[in-house]
């Protein structure tokens, strides 16, 4: 049995990236730790929520979708929900501020508390380029070095192939799909590169209901939560049924 401390940068993250891996491996007796580095109080929304209440109700919905993959346990480093790039949030102690020794080191103590024996972080890109993705690139590869007994470290990614092309159909239209914003060519992980490649179909359901747990992400623009949601199980399949990583030894 293994220990796997996952570190995220907001909540749906988790679900969105790794939740079929952390089902298939809670399943197997794994015990799963999800680490967030923020509330994701700046995330889109309807105008229901104030960024406070937000942060509240993102924080609810992760112990949801917790429950949902299986973890044994929640934890939060407590940083501020950086904002995107062309929309950075303007409170303190924003993630993407913060020294990345110092949120290294707080990740390292939890990694050593659990004597985990896998970490996992994001890719290089930050997937599409968000600013706390990135920082959990560069915290995540930082804390594996720091932790007494260093982790085998899995940066979550995608495939990004199939992305690229759609975004060549897609850049036409944007201006016709007010919400929508889309990344550059930087994007995820070239398929070449993809170290670990998994077959998460079985957990479908386990994924899904991690996904419908963030509920305040299914409005305020069109967000992906509810495009992912809205597949027929067939296509969800396909869609939803691999994830990948990048093994840093």
């Amino acid at each position: 049995m293994a220990t796997i401390v996952s570190l995220h940068a907001h909540p749906d993250d988790e679900a969105l990236l790794t939740g079929g891996w952390l089902a298939q491996r809670s399943a197997a007796g794994d015990r799963i730790v999800l680490v967030f580095a923020t509330d994701g109080a700046a995330g889109l929304a309807d105008h229901r929520h104030s960024s406070t209440s937000l942060a509240q109700v993102r924080r609810a919905e992760a112990t949801v979708s917790a429950t949902a993959l299986g973890a044994a346990r929640v934890t939060w480093l407590g940083y501020a929900d950086s904002g995107m790039a062309n929309r950075p949030s303007q409170g303190g102690r924003r993630f993407v501020d913060i020294s990345v020794d110092e949120a290294a080191r707080e990740l390292a103590a939890i990694v050593d508390h659990e004597g985990a024996d896998i970490l996992t972080g994001y890719d290089a890109n930050g997937g599409y380029g968000h600013p706390d993705h990135v920082q959990v690139h560069r915290v995540a590869r930082r804390a594996q070095t720091l932790a007494a007994f260093r982790p085998l470290l899995l940066e979550a990614t995608l495939d990004r192939t199939w992305l690229a092309r759609l975004l060549i159909l897609l850049r036409p239209l944007s201006r016709l799909l007010p919400g929508l914003t889309l990344p550059g060519d930087g994007i995820f992980t070239s398929r070449d590169t993809l170290t670990l490649t998994v077959d998460v179909r079985p957990q479908l359901t386990a994924k899904r209901a991690s996904l419908a747990a963030h509920a305040s992400q299914h409005s305020g623009g069109i967000r992906t939560v509810a495009i992912l949601l809205a597949l027929p199980r067939p296509v969800a399949r396909r869609v939803l049924g691999t994830e990948w990583f990048v093994e840093v030894p």
